[in-house]
Order: C-alpha cells, then sequence, then structure tokens
C-alpha cells in the first residue's frame, strides 16, 4: 500500500500505530472494510480551520463528524453525521426527518465524549458505538480518499470515502452536507 499525499503529514497505516489512535477507533480498524492511515498532528491543530491551514490538506479533504442528539417522545437518540468541512449538517432538516425525531440538535459536548468514548475535536464514525447511526453525506461516500478524526486530538486518519460508507449503521444521504453561510 503506497501512502496517500495529503498536505505536509506523514502518514502510516493506522494498524501500525494504535497509539495515536482513541481506543475504540483502534479496536473498530480491524472492521474497516479498506485501508486507513494516520498522521501525528500537534493537539492545537485538530479544529479544522486550524488544521487546514498549518498542514496545507484543502477543507474539501476533510470531514467533520458532528454527534447530533435526537428526541421524540421523550427519548433521545444519538447519531453521528459525517460532513465536508466545506459543508454544514442539516441537523433541523434532513437529520431530523431521517431519525423520525421531533427535534434534533448538537450534542453537549459531555454527552458525545462519555457516549463515544473519544476526545471532543477528534469524534469520528470509526468505532462509534453500534447502535448509533452514522449518517454520511453522499460528498464523502464519493471521496476517494478524506482525512477525518482518530477519536484524539493528536492524530487524524485518511479512509476512503467507500470505507465510511460501509461502517456499520451507516447511511449514505444525498444533501446531508449543506453550503456553508
Amino acid at each position: 500500500m503506497t501512502a496517500p499525499q495529503l498536505g505536509t503529514l506523514t502518514w502510516t497505516p493506522a494498524h501500525e500505530h494504535p497509539d495515536l489512535l482513541g481506543a475504540p477507533v483502534a479496536a473498530a480498524l480491524p472492521g474497516l472494510s479498506g485501508p486507513a492511515w494516520v498522521a501525528a498532528i500537534d493537539d492545537d491543530a485538530a479544529d479544522t480551520a486550524a488544521f487546514t491551514d498549518v498542514y496545507g490538506v484543502p477543507a474539501a479533504a476533510s470531514a467533520n463528524c458532528v454527534v447530533v442528539a435526537a428526541r421524540r417522545a421523550g427519548e433521545t437518540t444519538l447519531a453521528a453525521c459525517l460532513v465536508l468541512a466545506t459543508t454544514r449538517a442539516d441537523v433541523n432538516g434532513l437529520v431530523r426527518r431521517h431519525l423520525g425525531a421531533r427535534k434534533a440538535s448538537f450534542a453537549p459536548q459531555d454527552v458525545a465524549v462519555a457516549e463515544s468514548g473519544m476526545a471532543y475535536g477528534g469524534i469520528t464514525p470509526v468505532g462509534l458505538p453500534a447502535s448509533w447511526p452514522v449518517l454520511v453525506d453522499a460528498a464523502v461516500a464519493a471521496s476517494e480518499l478524506v482525512v477525518i478524526g482518530s477519536g484524539t486530538r493528536g492524530s487524524k486518519l485518511a479512509v476512503s470515502g467507500a470505507v465510511l460508507a460501509a461502517l456499520p449503521g451507516a447511511v449514505v444521504l444525498d444533501g446531508l452536507g449543506q453550503p456553508l453561510d
């Protein structure tokens, strides 16, 4: 396998560096349908804007994972939404309707961290609890290679959109990612 060329980062096979990954992510790697690459980054550059500036990875090659809390009849369902960094997730429209919720909003940070077992700013769809729906924007699923979180703020993963679309609980949705205002 040839390492990807994305920005100024040095990418290595993720399975060779579980120390760079959140525990749930490392545990999920063997179940992926294709290769995953990891690159160490500075914790302070984990957020998308800083990451693209510091490492030269285009925002169009990065995807953000947001955790959504969907509520209906007193029940809350947590779900992950994966959209290109050049877009925002349509939480109050498509996500709410897809999950059959009366109300959907971003999950509180402490809930997202506790329930995912991952660091805030590094939450990724790889290794999330099996009960969570993973909603993947069609543009992410069509990407040859996309950079996502690794479960920690100290690294990033690079995987194909097809690998993300094949995750347990994944559903590919057209229009999940909406243009930034």
